[in-house]
């Protein structure tokens, strides 16, 4: 660990997997690393690019031992591993008034909240083209799939226009700038979870 008390990717990495097997989790949890890292360089945070990603990577390390208890045991389980009180923070701050009232502040912590089910519904949307990738996936062929209640269930858009309000965009730019996003990083995911064997 860092002299400043942040993990390196590869702590943060090892870190999740202490508590992650499950491939679809994982794939997630890469995804939104790599959807956080492009934020960091689209927002204007360069330098903490590795740091916003570590974020991502981690923000659902919780999820599968403790379902029932999601944000609220991250704390301890990030502790552990090392992680400093800010990745703590905004790990947390994701599940905002869905089982923490901790609020996200910062723009990486309302970056996180406004991407994090986006992306599982842009996704989604992706997988069932011909080409099952998000190369050739365009905002209004994400917006009629948003449109309707059963696609991607799990995908909360009360929770995605709340994040896009939070950040002060209109929801087509969000999901833009997130398909986007995960056209950046979807070939490195896709090689990752390879290496993996999922």
């Amino acid at each position: 660990m860092s002299n400043d008390g942040r993990l390196t990717r590869q702590e943060a990495w090892d870190l999740l997997r202490r508590h992650n097997s499950d491939p679809f989790h994982l794939q997630h949890a890469l995804t939104v690393e790599g959807v956080m890292k492009y934020y960091a360089r689209d927002l204007g945070f360069p330098a903490e690019e590795e740091f916003w990603g570590n974020v991502g990577l981690l923000h659902d390390i919780d999820f599968e031992e403790y379902p029932g208890e999601h944000c609220l045991r991250a704390p301890e389980l990030l502790r552990a591993g090392g992680a400093g009180e800010d990745l703590i923070h905004a790990v947390v701050s994701h599940g905002f008034e869905l089982t923490v009232d901790v609020k996200p502040e910062h723009i990486m912590e309302k970056a996180l909240y406004a991407c994090d089910e986006l992306t599982g519904l842009i996704w989604a949307a992706a997988i069932i083209r011909p080409s099952r990738s998000v190369q050739d996936l365009e905002v209004k062929s994400v917006k009629k799939k948003y449109k309707v209640p059963n696609f991607a269930a799990g995908c909360s858009r009360q929770v995605i226009e709340k994040g896009a309000a939070m950040l002060g965009w209109e929801l087509d730019l969000l999901i833009e700038k997130t398909i986007l996003a995960m056209r950046s990083c979807e070939a490195e995911v896709a090689g990752a979870m390879e290496s993996l064997g999922a």
